[in-house]
């Protein structure tokens, strides 16, 4: 058994930022982190625009930023979230620059902007093509200067521990559900432990993997926000998946490659297989209307065309900008055989980020007592319907400074619950057959796709919800049965995201943002969060 005061699931920009900054302001309390692979292996890693922030007031606004946002939630974000993250951006960001971030600057050492669809003006501070990276870098660094902060690599967390594990009964109108550590898998030892916290913060990242094609790592299975559901914790608005544009289309490999949507910000122009330039025949802004836009245009062209791709044209652009700008994409174009002076890009969307999640306040506090969420698996209401480009990384920094301060306000009056029984894995043995699970996750998979993808209606959502019930049965079938490992419990949690996703298309009877359902093509008048 493991006792921690502070225990953060998750060691992205969002958890770490966290524990650097309660590290900071608490030397003497213990900081815990846990994650299942290796500690820069994370959602963050791999995010390659930017983070948009407002720090040139003469040439951009609050204001300007504020209302991209909202255009890009289409009518969903909640606007006291949407000022704060703005207006308290700017220092988070200044932060994350003093513990060594590096963004690419000009020769007089201002810094470059990039411009990315939804957005008005120049305000996406970057690192290349791979801004996420250096972040995760800065940040991995920067908790080594904590003796206070552990992070234990390889650590699968499987529920956390509430009253239920007590032997009382918790239901969704429990009031007082509270949350006291986690139960979770050590991967060395194969062996699950109870992990005792005063305290915990998932930040556990996205569940791209719930879908076939998609810019996620392997690790984004939506772990987080599957099990505060178990707990009978709020998850809200998880129908609003955002497909991203434009990934590298290459037949059978996934993760797919992400390519950056700041290339279309600098000149980028999508074509048909005729190569014809459409977006303009979709939405006034073009090539840089916001993500969800864009996505269903592609989508669009690619069933009337009968294609799996369209391309994207970067002939034109400056050579040695866009190699200076965007080195990972020319190279992994080159290491395919594409030289995109010369040839155009071929590109599909993919799933990309989960603009909903588990329910939080303005201080990233769930629903349940003692536990906090911040970055991808939370939804906090900046986004609405539909993620505005590289805003996810701002919330993040954001939403972590604001668990800090609460937690550290209430750390000092919270205990440990030590009455908590061990794990029970009686009654469990080996499973016979890995296949069980692996096809389960290819079923999952190729109905989330076929079923509920960038565009949806009630027959798809009915089969998709009839066959995921029966992927549910099966599976929590094997898990009474077997002994759990990670590749089961993640299947357990990718099942979980399809039904919540499902589940809220299902209730939305509109098209909005994200949710497009040809059964009901027009937008409501009247605005709802679906809560689940």
């Amino acid at each position: 058994m493991l006792k921690t005061d502070i225990l953060i699931i998750g060691s992205g920009i969002a958890g770490l930022t966290t524990a650097v900054k309660l590290a900071k302001r608490f030397p003497e309390r213990s900081i815990t982190i846990l994650t299942k692979a290796n500690t820069d292996e994370t959602n963050t890693k791999y995010a390659q625009g930017g983070i948009a922030v407002v720090n040139d007031l003469e040439n951009d606004s609050f204001q300007k930023h504020i209302s991209d946002t909202l255009v890009a939630g289409d009518g969903l974000c909640n606007q006291k979230i949407v000022e704060i993250v703005v207006k308290e951006g700017p220092e988070r960001v200044n932060e994350i620059i003093s513990w060594g971030t590096q963004f690419d600057t000009d020769k007089e050492g201002a810094f470059m902007r990039g411009k990315e669809g939804g957005h008005s003006e120049f305000r996406i501070l970057h690192h290349k093509d791979i801004t996420g990276k250096e972040i995760e870098r800065a940040l991995v660094e920067e908790t080594k200067k904590y003796s206070n902060i552990k992070i234990y690599n390889h650590w699968f967390v499987v529920d956390i521990i509430t009253q239920h594990h007590l032997g009382y009964l918790v239901t969704k109108s429990t009031p007082d559900i509270t949350c006291y550590g986690v139960y979770a898998l050590n991967l060395r030892t194969n062996k699950i432990e109870k992990i005792l916290s005063k305290v915990t913060l998932v930040a556990s990242g996205g569940a791209g993997q719930a879908y076939r094609t998609t810019t996620n790592p392997r690790i984004a299975t939506g772990d987080g926000i599957a099990m505060i559901y178990r707990a009978k914790g709020r998850i809200e608005n998880m129908e609003f998946i955002q497909f991203h544009p434009t990934a590298l289309y290459e037949q059978g490999v996934s993760p797919s490659f992400l390519i950056t949507e700041a290339v279309r910000g600098d000149g980028g122009i999508l074509r048909n297989k005729d190569g014809e330039a459409f977006m303009a025949g979709y939405d006034h802004r073009a090539d840089l209307a916001p993500r969800d836009v864009v996505a269903r245009a592609i989508d669009s062209e690619m069933k009337r065309t009968g294609t799996e791709h369209v391309y994207l044209d970067c002939r034109h652009m400056d050579h040695d900008k866009f190699k200076e700008h965007f080195p990972n994409i020319y190279s992994r174009c080159a290491q395919t055989g594409i030289d995109i002076f010369e040839q155009m890009i071929p590109v599909a969307p993919a799933a990309h980020y989960c603009c909903g999640g588990i329910k939080t306040d303005e201080y990233g506090k769930s629903s349940i007592m003692n536990l906090y969420a911040c970055g991808e698996c939370s939804s906090t209401g900046l986004h609405g319907a539909n993620r505005l480009a590289s805003n996810s990384l701002l919330e993040a920094i954001v939403f972590a400074h604001r668990c800090a301060e609460s937690i550290g306000n209430e750390i000092g009056n919270l205990k440990f619950m030590d009455s908590v029984p061990d794990w029970n894995a009686s009654g469990t043995s080996e499973p016979k057959e890995m296949i069980l699970i692996t096809q389960s996750l290819k079923e999952l998979q190729s109905v989330m796709s076929d079923y509920v993808g960038i565009v949806r209606n009630d027959i798809r959502l009915r089969r998709a919800m009839t066959r995921i019930d029966l992927l549910h049965e099966e599976t929590e079938d094997l898990y009474k049965t077997a002994v759990l490992s990670p590749q089961l419990g993640e299947l357990r949690n990718l099942i979980t995201i399809g039904y919540l996703v499902i589940k809220g298309a299902q209730f939305r009877k509109e098209s909005r943002g994200l949710h497009f359902n040809t059964d009901y093509p027009e937008k409501s008048s009247i605005l709802q969060q679906v809560v689940l």
